[in-house]
């Protein structure tokens, strides 16, 4: 941690030196000074109170606002203005702010549609072309002065007439009274199989300001409470199956299964429990390193739907951040005869999306021979 705060001061301190001694100068006024050096130290400040405990979602709100509008955008600047003219550095520099700024203001409600088709020898024949619409991480809190958008998200969802609807984890950020505005919006979810959902690292309710043990549990009783007003099916390290016609498919639930730092709760060994081998399994797990961690290759669940990893919450064409730290961050991903889809989400702690838009997953499931 000490190393990467060293790092990252290089980083934020040597472009604002040499911006100021190239470009601004120490005959200044000294309210130029004041508003120049301001961003930097609400910044710095910002890092300083969540590492000494202060409420964390809003310092790391601050945190990374002020990275992204401010120190990415000086680094850039001082980079390329090394290498091309000023005006050319200066141009680059601010069509990267207003990226940036586009990503706060509008691009965290960008809602898209993205389609898959998932295929597998085990799925029986009355499945083929089974439709199951995934959507993740909303951290509703995110919207709590954008109530519009999961009210279109709802309207969305229903319009694409999915034949079951699933919900990977993270529905709130830090606490379940998020959920209570949202409720009458996302009661009137429905599919034919039913609406069922997960547990996400989040909905444990352990990342909120005064987060005792009393406060903990109460808010994850207090959220299970509201997924089931809302008529979901909350998967608790257990499967349902769904038939049609002769045939049957199995859903598997499991709560949090992660990598540190990430709290692991799940059982996925009690939740397939009496599910025979060859059985078209579909199991939902919140964090996609599940996937290589305990089941390519150790079980024949044939597709896995997971969320997240948000993408890092920027997305350029095929790159994103979430590279460095997920070998499988977003889309749809292979081996052998088993497949995971990793949604990126709605939502996030921070109200900023850029490239990697708010997403609901419309998946459908084709047969292919042996």
């Amino acid at each position: 941690m000490f190393k990467a705060f060293i790092a990252f001061l290089t980083a934020l301190m040597v472009p604002d030196i040499y911006i100021w001694y190239h470009f601004i100068g120490t005959d200044a006024a000294w309210w130029v000074t004041l508003l120049y050096a301001l961003p930097t130290v609400v910044l710095i400040g910002s890092f300083v109170a969540a590492n000494l405990g202060f409420y964390h979602n809003t310092c790391l709100r601050i945190f990374f606002s002020l990275t992204l509008c401010v120190v990415l955008p000086k680094f850039v600047f001082t980079i390329l203005s090394l290498l091309l003219p000023t005006w050319l550095a200066l141009a680059i520099a601010l069509a990267l702010v207003a990226s940036i700024a586009y990503g706060f203001i509008a691009g965290w409600r960008h809602l898209v549609v993205r389609r898959a088709t998932c295929f597998s020898h085990l799925l029986p024949s009355a499945f083929d072309g089974f439709r199951i619409l995934q959507f993740s991480d909303l951290h509703a809190g995110t919207f709590l002065k954008s109530h519009s958008f999961i009210k279109k998200l709802v309207e969305e969802i229903n319009h694409l007439q999915p034949d079951l609807i699933v919900f990977t984890g993270d529905l709130v950020n830090v606490s379940a009274d998020e959920i209570v505005p949202f409720t009458r919006y996302l009661r009137q979810l429905h599919a034919p199989y039913g609406v069922y959902s997960i547990l996400g690292n989040h909905d444990y309710c352990e990342y909120g300001k005064d987060h005792t043990l009393q406060n903990v549990v109460r808010h994850q009783h207090m959220l299970r409470y509201m997924e089931e007003k809302m008529g979901w099916h909350l998967l608790l390290n257990e499967h349902v199956w769904l038939e049609k016609e002769t045939d049957k498919i199995a859903l598997i639930g499991v709560e949090n299964i992660s990598k540190p730092p990430f709290p692991t709760y799940g059982d996925l060994t009690k939740a397939m429990q009496g599910i025979p081998d060859g059985a078209y399994k579909i199991l939902l797990s919140h964090d996609p390193t599940h996937w290589r961690l305990s089941i390519v290759g150790q079980t024949d669940i044939a597709l896995t739907l997971s969320g997240h990893t948000h993408a890092g919450q920027v997305k350029i064409g095929r790159f994103s951040p979430a590279r460095f730290a997920y070998r499988e961050w977003g889309g749809i991903y292979k081996e052998a005869r088993q497949t995971l889809y990793v949604s990126l989400g709605l939502g996030g702690t921070m109200p900023f999306r850029l490239g990697a838009w708010p997403e609901v997953n419309l998946l459908e499931l084709r047969g292919t021979k042996s």
